[in-house]
Parts: structure tokens; sequence; C-alpha cells
């Protein structure tokens, strides 16, 4: 069986599980549902069995997964299961938004199983990044849920999470204001004299929202809040609010020149 696995990525965590998963499972793509993107017109699978991983952004799905899961036809599909990495807990509401919006797209085809894997969180306008060794441990932890849930796609397992009223209020009070101002988020982020030009910014961005102008970044107003440009630059030349003298992010196993690889696509 044929397993085709969209995903989205800012700083490689979902990336690495998606990575992981495939190894697993075999006979597996992978696809940056970002390449889609500017494709209206629905998404047919070319694969018996879909799998969708994406981060958690304040409860629920990043923006552009929520677009692209209203675009995708999965009423050929054998198998759909969806993976979200997280950094503190609420994947199951974010599991439960995407199960309605699949269950009302094109395929009214939803989730067959639905799983959350802990990962070292990378939202630095809120927190600094975890110590080396907590890091550590924290992906140690999700390499063995990976090698779980790989085994449990495999076997074509159904499940889904259970009902978390605690989620489902906090991604009822949270998640509406967060899509309403996302694409203008970046209007948080400066450049300050670090700068060298080096287009690293550019190259990440997997929604093209970057350009250099006069040498500095320039953002342009469709962000994602995926943080590959804060936690990227190679010399902490972009900053928000409270982030100077906070830890970036990244995942160990993905490289940047896999991320800006992943973004061209």
């Amino acid at each position: 069986m044929k397993t085709l696995i969209y995903y989205f990525t800012g700083t490689g965590n979902s990336l690495a599980v998606a990575q992981g998963l495939c190894r697993r499972i075999g006979n597996c793509e992978l696809l940056p549902l970002a390449s889609l993107a500017e494709n209206p017109t629905p998404i047919v699978p070319d694969a018996e069995r879909v799998g969708i991983v994406s981060p958690l952004y304040f409860f629920g799905l990043p923006a552009i997964v929520s677009d692209f899961a209203r675009r995708l036809d999965l009423s050929r599909t054998a198998y759909v299961f969806s993976v979200i990495t997280m950094g503190g807990s609420g994947g199951s509401a974010a599991l439960r938004q995407l199960e309605g919006i699949l269950v009302n797209g094109p395929g009214m085809r939803g989730l067959d199983a639905g799983f959350s894997i802990r990962m070292p969180g990378n939202y630095i306008l809120m927190y600094d990044s975890a110590g080396q060794e907590r890091i550590e441990r924290t992906l140690q932890a999700a390499d063995r849920s990976v090698e779980e849930i790989a085994d449990k796609v495999r076997s074509g397992v159904g499940e889904m999470p259970g009902w978390s009223p605690f989620a489902a209020l906090i991604h009822h009070l949270m998640y509406p204001r967060f899509v309403k101002g996302v694409h203008d988020a970046d209007r948080k982020f400066a450049v300050d004299d670090r700068c060298t030009s080096c287009n690293t910014c550019v190259e990440v961005c997997p929604v093209g929202n970057i350009r250099l102008d006069n040498g500095r970044p320039v953002w342009l107003h469709r962000c994602e809040q995926c943080m590959a440009c804060i936690q990227l630059c190679p010399t902490n030349a972009i900053q928000a609010k409270k982030t100077e003298g906070r830890r970036r992010y990244r995942h160990p196993e993905i490289g940047v020149g896999i991320l800006k690889e992943q973004a061209r696509r």
C-alpha cells in the first residue's frame, strides 16, 4: 500500500516526524503541503493511505493546514491519519478541528486515526527554548512515539483521541483570535545591525513571505507564524518583543539546507 504524507514545518519538528513515519511505514512519499497552497483546485492524493503531519498552533491547526484540508478529496483513500506535533498539550482539539474540516470537504471523508507527539516548543515569541538535556529527552520519547504510531498505521488501526473539554475551551477562546491576525503577525518582527544579508530567512520561509530590500528582510504579511525566520537566522539578527537573549531552536536532525530545500518545492 502506497502512503503519501503531507506535512507543514517551520523549524523541523513536523518534518522529522514525517520522515520517521515514512522510514518505518515503507513505500512512502513526503510532500510539503505549502507547495500546493497556490493551487485552488481540489487535491486528490495518488495513494491508498494518506497522512497529515502538522504542528499545533494555539490549540488548533496552522491556517495554511486548515486551508489545505478544505481542498483535500479523500473519497478514494483507504486509510487517513494525522499526527499533531506540539510543545505542550491540546493536540486533540486540532485533530477534532481537522476531522470536522475533512468530513465537510470535497471528499466528505474524515480521519481513521489521529495522534499527538510532544516535541520541543519553538514559539519564541512567548517562551524560551528548553535546555539541551530536556530537548534530548523529549526527542527520544518522540522517536518512540513515532515507532508506535507507524506500527498502528501499518496495521490500519482506527484510533482517535477522547474529547477534551479543556482543550476545546482553549481552542474556542484563543484560536479564532490567532487565525484572524496570523498573516499580519509578521509586523512583530524587526531586524538589527547583526544582519549580514545572507538570505537565509528568505530561503527557509515555507510560504515565501520574506524578500530582501536593500539587503534587509521585509515581511509581506502572509505569515503563518512558523518561526523559521527568527529561529534560523545565523546571527540572531531577527527579533521581536522579549526575544533578545532567548535560545533559538531547530530540530537537530533537520539541517537548514533541508528546510531551504523543502521550502523551494
